[in-house]
């Protein structure tokens, strides 16, 4: 049978286990390809791969725009933050070959990659969130004046995993922290997003103390809301959800029904949420699949075969946005010997 719905997933790095999901929900109808600017895992687990320019080169769109086009890809979808801004820039021009792009707007994808835009819309449309401060005096008149308490963090405005965030237990680590998230940011990939404004490039944020859960809150490919995944975490590692619960939580679900319906964002939005006192706080968005969503699959969710289904024009099955509450689920290492 001649394949006829090819997917790419670019800056697929060690997402393997994506791949494999959107190569059963293919059932034979197509091939999954995988792209990276190195050798990584998920290249080795997709049907085909290749190694792409940076994102940041300017052949980098030309040559996936080839790449879609000598090989008849139907479906793009990015599993990296650093990606979704390039690749929603040029929208048109992959439409323009037939390949549709499961990737949010530009605006959109701003407020989710911008720590500092995700802090000012969230506070804007009445979401409890940690306070935050742009600039190191604020922050540490703010501490003076009791506004905050210690500890507080200090993280990287464009961001993402757990690289350059310090906990400052005081000023002076905060002088300090601050400037070594400021030169880890300036050595690190995470400098091309940040040359936005590298004068603040750092954000203070207040610790809060809690409970932490993962939301996957899922839209269709046009950016109407489907429904809300809850998973509370028992385990982090390098910033990535390591072992977690899927539970049923009303109140965290209407969380999610209002962003999706706010962002109108497309496909998965991971959402990392805290619990303190009573009062639920949104810490960040990622309008991208999360190193949390494989306890959604666990527990019954197809989110890659729902996407491929809209791609193709389809209505998706409602239970594969569903999940079973109460499935808990751990990560693992495994070997790939290449």
């Amino acid at each position: 049978m001649e394949k006829d719905f090819n997917i790419l997933l670019t800056s697929a790095g060690r997402r393997s286990y994506l791949v494999e999901y959107f190569k059963e929900a293919l059932e034979g109808r197509g091939l999954v390809h995988a792209a990276n600017s190195e050798e990584s895992t998920a290249l080795f687990a997709a049907d085909r791969s290749v190694i792409t320019p940076l994102i940041y080169n300017k052949e980098y769109i030309p040559f996936l725009l080839d790449y879609c086009r000598e090989n008849r890809i139907s479906l793009v979808i990015s599993l990296f933050d650093i990606d979704l801004p390039v690749l929603a820039a040029h929208r048109r021009e992959f439409a323009e070959i037939g390949a549709a792009l499961a990737v949010s707007d530009p605006e959109t994808v701003a407020v989710c990659n911008d720590k500092w835009k995700t802090y000012c819309f969230l506070s804007e449309k009445g979401f409890p969130v940690p306070k935050t401060f742009l600039g190191l005096q604020e922050a540490k008149a703010a501490a003076k004046s009791g506004t905050i308490s210690w500890p507080l963090m200090v993280k990287p405005r464009w961001g993402m995993g757990s690289l350059s965030i310090f906990q400052a237990d005081n000023e002076e680590e905060l002088d300090v922290f601050y400037r070594k998230a400021q030169e880890e940011i300036r050595d690190s990939y995470l400098c091309y997003e940040s040359v936005q404004d590298v004068c603040s490039c750092v954000l203070i944020q207040e610790k809060l103390e809690g409970t932490e859960y993962g939301l996957d809150v899922i839209n269709d490919l046009q950016g109407n809301y489907c429904n809300t995944i809850v998973k509370r975490k028992g385990a982090m590692r390098s910033g990535e959800t390591d072992c977690a619960e899927t539970v049923d939580s009303p109140v965290l679900q209407d969380l999610g029904k209002r962003l999706g319906s706010l962002l109108r964002h497309r496909g998965n939005l991971d959402t990392d949420v805290f619990e303190s006192r009573g009062t639920y706080y949104i810490l960040e968005l990622n309008a991208r699949f999360g190193g949390g969503y494989p306890f959604s699959h666990a527990a019954g969710v197809n989110l890659p075969g729902a996407i491929i289904c809209w791609a193709m024009g389809g209505k998706a099955p409602e239970e594969w946005l569903r999940a079973r509450a109460g499935v808990r689920a751990m990560k693992d290492i495994r070997i790939l010997t290449l």
